[in-house]
């Protein structure tokens, strides 16, 4: 896998490799370093990915990604309920129905570009979303969600003698559980071939393509170069990432709701991709990571935290100020990463990836040239 990578690529997916696996010790000292967490890292990570391949490389802004996230869930319940508890036959399930359903919806809504594709993209997305809420119930249990129940068919685990445990079954990797560490390692595996995937991606000519897609679509045309085709697979790849990333979402919790196919989940993997920085290999990544992180710091804090923290303040000035912090935090998390996003966008319109690589410029200079300094009159 490695040999057919550019000696860089090869050291970046390695170092990428090797940070994802340690994740659990590196990412302990930050209180990250528990299973859940690093799950939801590896999976929306995945996500994240996924999307940069549409929108980062041919420009098309989805808003509806969400739908093929629930999709994938859905579909890996469904797997675990009917067929088995092996998690390998629901992640390709999960993939397989995404693209077709990908498929489909890249063909109508690419039919426009621009401000337009994204209004349709985000129509598809809550006609699902309703689907799966009210229309389709017998199928996703509505509100409530789907989830497992202890008289499920699982007919291939009956079939092959697996044994019937007397409460609710957890997912399995042929034998090995799929709860704690073990499940995020396995979501760690899925997120490194999928960063390897991506990588493929950008440096083939397809890639290549896409980039044009997202230069100059209009000069390709000119040329007789059909650009919807490239646009319509970049749109099928990236929906198979999302419906990978909802099957690992039921892999570690097997529930699938009509919340995943919501229109704010879509719009929260556009954060990631944004605030990671859009067109690169590593930003997505970054970008899900740290909007995970703060969700899960923020979101706990509650009054009594609050409370403890502001303690030493007077109680006039300490009632004031918990007021204040309260609307950033619990329920409104998303009101600091509001200001987080928009502080980014005014000082480092590129993501985090270009407030790195600036950093990066600024500690290591590039070497002169030889004969940068001569005088203009030496020549």
């Amino acid at each position: 896998m490695m040999n057919t990578l550019a000696k860089q690529d090869r050291w970046m997916l390695l170092g990428f490799a090797l940070v994802v696996l340690a994740g659990p010790i590196l990412l302990k000292p930050f209180g990250a370093g528990y299973p859940d967490l690093l799950q939801k890292f590896c999976i929306f990570g995945i996500f994240a990915i996924g999307y940069n391949i549409l929108f980062g490389l041919t420009g098309y802004l989805s808003f509806g990604h969400a739908a093929f996230l629930g999709l994938g869930s859905y579909t890996a319940v469904w797997s675990f309920k009917l067929l088995t508890m092996n998690v390998v036959p629901a992640i390709i399930f999960a993939v397989a129905l995404t693209a077709l359903f990908a498929l489909l919806i890249g063909y109508l809504s690419l039919r426009r570009s621009g401000i337009y594709f994204s209004i349709l993209t985000l129509a598809f997305s809550q006609m699902a979303y309703n689907l799966a809420y009210s229309v389709l119930t017998p199928l996703t249990n509505g509100e409530t969600g789907l989830q497992l129940a202890k008289d499920d068919a699982r007919s291939w685990d009956r079939y092959f003698g697996v044994q019937i445990t007397d409460g609710l079954p957890s997912t399995n990797f042929f034998g090995h559980s799929m709860v704690g560490y073990s499940g995020f390692y396995f979501c760690a595996v899925m997120l490194i071939l999928s960063f390897y995937v991506s990588i493929r991606i950008t440096r083939s000519p397809f890639g290549l393509m896409l980039k044009a897609v997202k230069s100059n679509q209009n000069r390709l045309k000119y040329t007789g170069i059909n650009t919807r085709s490239y646009a319509l697979t970049a749109f099928v790849i990236s929906g198979c990432y999302a419906g990978l990333a909802g099957g690992l979402l039921a892999v570690t919790d097997p529930l699938a709701g009509p919340d995943r196919m919501h229109w704010s989940a879509s719009g929260e993997v556009v954060l990631m991709t944004i605030l990671g920085g859009v067109g690169t290999l590593l930003g997505p990544v970054i970008g899900a990571g740290v909007i995970k992180y703060l969700e899960n710091i923020f979101s706990s804090f509650n009054e009594q935290i609050l409370q403890s923290v502001f303690g030493f303040l007077p109680d006039s000035i300490e009632h004031v100020v918990i007021k204040i912090a309260g609307l950033f935090v619990g329920e409104g998390w998303e009101l600091t990463l509001g200001v987080l996003f928009l502080m980014l966008i005014i000082f480092v319109p590129g993501g985090l990836m270009q407030g790195i690589q600036s950093l990066q410029r600024r500690l290591f200079p590039a070497p002169a040239h030889a004969g940068a300094d001569a005088t203009p009159g030496a020549h």
